[in-house]
């Protein structure tokens, strides 16, 4: 039987239509291309620039607006540059690319009797092989346009995630998906991130780290606005400890002596007790 609908994403080198990345994913989104962007670059460097269709992942149709898609942040950011195909013929260039590969792929995988996903992943690179020594073309140039990636796979792996950004407010409290976050300081001054840009990275695991200017900030999450507890700066301490205090010796003052005549009424029972 054939199993649920799934989408191949992968990247083909233009000099020799070699393969070098293919991988059945449930649906085409943002995160499923930057997970297959952060493997290429780990396996193979970046490459100098990648060709596409005009898919909204890849770039804005709105001319208004300038924000970068989630792509085109994570290119930018490896310093790769994009090409969408702005004609059908430059777009059937890059159909022509993979219709080979669909129609000989979706053949060899019914020969194989694999109907599963996970499956299908474990067998595409035995295919891939055989597929590149069947089509692959010697390049005009024998030098490799790829640069090697000289960052670590942290910064990699935070690169190809899906961020949003957001303003910390006084308290140092953003909210993300119903939930506020309160960035943790540990004893360092607070001023500093006070209206500070903080990137919200969702990574493709859905950890979330809370970055600005490089830097990943330590933070606590909370359900609820009650939950949060203020922030007391030196200036304020003082006052709120002499307040509790206070409330404190109200609170004994107000408490009856043991010999308080209030103290020696009889208790009487209740009706009906």
């Amino acid at each position: 039987g054939r199993g649920p609908r799934c989408t191949l994403i992968a990247f083909i080198d233009d000099a020799t239509s070699r393969v070098l990345y293919a991988r059945f994913t449930p649906v085409e989104s943002s995160q499923t291309y930057l997970s297959a962007l952060q493997t290429y670059v780990t396996t193979h460097g970046c490459p100098v620039a990648l060709y596409s269709d005009r898919h909204s992942i890849f770039t804005k149709h709105h001319p208004e607006d300038n924000e970068p898609t989630q792509f085109q942040r994570a290119t930018e950011a490896l310093g790769i540059a994009t090409i969408q195909a702005l004609s059908p013929q430059a777009k059937g260039r890059v159909e022509r690319l993979f219709q080979t590969l669909q129609d000989r792929l979706v053949k060899a995988l019914r020969l194989a009797g694999i109907s599963d996903q996970d499956a299908a992943n474990a067998w595409l690179p035995q295919y891939l092989q055989q597929h590149n020594a069947h089509f692959a073309v010697a390049a005009c140039d024998d030098e490799d346009a790829h640069q090697p990636y000289d960052g670590s796979p942290e910064t990699l792996a935070r690169i190809c995630a899906i961020h949003h950004r957001r303003t910390l407010s006084k308290d140092l409290v953003l909210s993300f998906q119903r939930q506020r976050y309160i960035i943790q300081t540990g004893g360092a001054p607070r001023y500093a991130l006070r209206g500070r840009k903080v990137d919200v990275v969702v990574h493709a695991d859905g950890r979330i780290e809370l970055v600005t200017g490089g830097e990943v900030l330590l933070y606590k999450v909370f359900d609820s606005p009650q939950e949060i507890p203020h922030p007391v700066d030196d200036k304020s301490l003082n006052a709120r400890v002499d307040a509790i205090l206070t409330s404190r010796r109200w609170s004994e003052k107000s408490r009856p002596a043991a010999d308080h005549p209030w103290r020696r009424y009889p208790t009487a029972d209740r009706p009906g007790k």
